[in-house]
């Protein structure tokens, strides 16, 4: 069976304004989810999923779906705040949206095959794509509770323009995820990477720490383990309180693999990740994209 994309899309982008999924880097306006979707394609995917919010439905169809319609497969399932299991409702203050395992949440209804997540507005790379479809792909039939995660080293993933959120993430033996831990700011300083801890020092880390860049593969039933956790979640008043609490994939994978519920194995890939966390980032992906393009790594126009 071929593995589905999800591509969360609902996100604003909250720094560099405007929707930045829909913003054309590519030498004939290609945006970089564009540039996913190729990949993806040729890596052996048989389906996408975009997860929007439903006010940018039309746009996101005439402008998107279109595009890949005849290529492959879309639907289109959708964030809203209010989308909250049975026994809960939304702060009324709240208008930041519950984070990314709630829009991954989303797919339960549609999903029933292995499937890798990703950011749509983040460029992984040929390689990252190839080396997640082969995972999933080779998974046998039915298979639950084995995992993956496309591993970026730390250094490969910085923005020039500022600090950056990362997942830092810990192997064991087999080189599976043993922990991974969200750091909200993270750049260079000194020569060095170092990120901002719960003490509100700056602690360096090795280049070659593996980050997840939210590049996730899983089988249908995460989607069961995160209802039940995003009960937990809510539960909590600290996140009900806090009007920007947000349940990111990162808090439910910890979870399952310390409680000995899954499996995540890390994938090295040879891919870069780059992708616009601030304007001043645009020029720098345009150019980047272009020495791929020259390269022969992309055809000039994607989708005829």
């Amino acid at each position: 069976m071929k593995p589905t994309l999800f591509l969360l899309a609902a996100g604003m982008g909250s720094r560099y304004g405007g929707l930045k999924q829909l913003d054309g880097l590519g030498p004939n306006g290609e945006t970089i989810m564009d540039y996913s979707i190729y990949d993806a394609i040729k890596a052996g995917f048989g389906k996408l999923v975009f997860v929007i919010r439903k006010d940018f439905e039309e746009e996101f169809k005439e402008k998107i779906i279109s595009k890949y319609e005849g290529h492959i497969p879309c639907e289109m399932v959708f964030q809203s705040l209010d989308a909250l299991p049975e026994g809960f409702t939304c702060p009324a203050d709240r208008t930041k949206p519950w984070g990314t395992n709630h829009a991954v949440l989303m797919g339960a209804g549609v999903i029933n095959e292995p499937f890798a997540v990703i950011n749509c507005d983040d460029f992984y790379g040929s390689d990252s794509y190839q080396v997640m479809g082969k995972f999933l792909s080779e998974l046998p039939e039915g298979a639950k509770n084995t995992y993956a995660m496309v591993g970026f080293r730390v250094g490969n993933t910085l923005s020039e323009s500022g600090t950056v959120s990362r997942g830092l993430c810990t192997a064991n033996e087999k080189n599976q995820l043993t922990s991974v831990v969200e750091r909200t700011k993270i750049q260079r300083m000194d020569g060095e990477v170092k990120f901002l801890d719960e003490n509100e020092a700056w602690v360096a880390t090795p280049d070659t720490t593996p980050a997840s860049m939210n590049f996730w593969g899983f089988t249908p039933d995460y989607f069961e383990y995160s209802q039940e956790f995003f009960k937990t979640f809510l539960s909590d008043p600290k996140n009900m309180e806090n009007l920007k609490s947000e349940f990111f994939i990162p808090l439910m994978v910890d979870k399952l693999i310390n409680d000995g519920t899954a499996t995540v194995e890390i994938l090295d890939t040879t891919s870069k990740w780059f992708g616009v966390t601030y304007p001043e980032d645009r020029q720098g992906v345009v150019d980047k994209i272009k020495a791929l393009v020259d390269a022969g790594e992309y055809p000039e126009k994607l989708f005829e």
